[in-house]
């Protein structure tokens, strides 16, 4: 770690090529007893060269934006190996999911079934669709990564669903080809995930008859990893959780795995700028901020942080590491224990291989920070830092135009 800040500067994402493909690899073989399609989270790293990585192990993408669309596209997936969720797909997303002939819609709401069918007859072509079930379940983790309860904006309920189904039977231009569900991210407890399973099951059971092109149930994604003192469970225990409720309804299995994934394979690598104490707290002060990390700052979520050099003989601290940017928030660690750093003393950030680098920004005007992957002796850039001057390279001159009469009251 040191030779890469060395060279690459710090803060400075890196990942693990070589655990990356064992994760894809080890998913693959937990599910092999039934045919399943593993579709990446691509919100939870969705850098080219780490999903040209995941696509080559053969599995899909779980996208919500026509951004990940098109990075999904340049990386290399099979578009029948793509699923569009989100509550909110634009027309223009729906045109370009459309024309690149994908899976299948996870279908949230009846405005956005009717936008789907409206633009599908346009264009004379079949959207394949899935409905989202919100089965009111929960998950069990962190509220705001909760998503199967009705007090979330996330899927239909079973009732709005079956009358749905009645009508897309009548619609020539949809085929609905699947059911689907997602109850939450960062689960560590299979119950409720079981639970939902055996739910759509009985769903899908329920609604056969009335929709012959079924072939796909999609759980979803969620499982979690270990950040502190969680025990999640093993990809095997996941497996056999959805495939035993899964496998009499004798439909392809669809899930879209991120952080059981990602979250592993990379850590954020920061350097010590200085030590501050106040008659309340000792802060250690890191060049790397939440616009690297925002987990903690906006989910309270835990990051172990290590020193990459063994600490030396002196005393003790109880810290929190903070960054420099201008919000109390600004945190990536409270409360630790550390033998007190000096300056320039270098520490990795667990966990970061998921929602670190693809929820990064640049408050502050803080440039982002590098992606680096690691693979065997080697170590390449993904993606090179930010200079200032790509902070505002959009903002060109501004052209003077005259307001429209009905601003001009305004």
């Amino acid at each position: 770690m040191q030779d890469i800040a060395d060279a690459q500067g710090t803060p400075a994402y890196v990942y693990s090529r070589a655990t990356l493909s064992r994760h894809c690899e080890k998913l693959k073989q937990a599910f092999a007893a039934y045919p399943t399609l593993a579709c990446f989270a691509v919100k939870a790293n969705s850098n080219l060269h780490y999903l040209r990585e995941v696509f080559s192990h053969g599995l899909g993408a779980d996208l919500v934006s026509l951004g990940e669309l098109e990075r999904a596209r340049i990386a290399g997936v099979d578009p029948r190996k793509v699923v569009f969720s989100g509550v909110g797909k634009r027309e223009d997303e729906i045109v370009a999911a459309l024309d690149m002939d994908i899976l299948s819609f996870n279908v949230e709401s009846e405005f956005e079934l009717a936008n789907i069918a409206r633009l599908a007859a346009e264009r004379g072509v079949v959207a394949n669709i899935s409905l989202r079930i919100n089965p009111n379940i929960d998950a069990k983790t962190n509220p705001k990564i909760t998503t199967g309860l009705y007090n979330t904006k996330f899927g239909l309920p079973e009732a709005l669903a079956r009358r749905l189904i009645g009508e897309i039977g009548e619609m020539s231009q949809l085929r609905l080809v699947g059911l689907a569900c997602h109850i939450g991210s960062q689960i560590t407890d299979l119950a409720p995930l079981g639970q939902a399973a055996l739910r759509m099951a009985a769903f899908c059971a329920e609604v056969r008859s009335d929709a012959p092109d079924l072939k796909l149930i999609n759980m979803g994604g969620g499982l979690g990893i270990r950040y502190r003192d969680e025990n999640p469970p093993g990809l095997d225990d996941y497996a056999q959780t959805l495939i035993s409720a899964i496998r009499p309804t004798g439909l392809k299995l669809v899930i879209e795995p991120g952080r059981v994934l990602a979250g592993n394979t990379g850590v954020l690598l920061t350097r010590v700028i200085g030590v501050k104490t106040t008659p309340d707290k000792t802060f250690v002060v890191v060049d790397g901020a939440m616009n690297d990390l925002l987990r903690p700052s906006m989910y309270d979520s835990f990051h172990d942080i290590v020193a990459v050099d063994e600490a030396g003989p002196g005393a003790e601290v109880i810290a929190d590491f903070v960054g420099p940017v201008c919000e109390t928030g600004d945190t990536l660690g409270k409360n630790r224990a550390v033998a007190l750093p000096s300056p320039g003393d270098l520490f990795v950030v667990r966990g970061c291989g998921a929602y670190a680098a693809s929820m990064s920004f640049q408050y502050n005007s803080r440039p982002r920070a590098p992606e680096l992957l690691v693979d065997g002796s080697e170590v390449r850039v993904i993606r090179r830092r930010e200079t200032l001057q790509d902070l505002w390279s959009l903002e060109q001159e501004a052209e003077a135009r005259p307001l429209r009469s009905a601003c001009n009251s305004l």
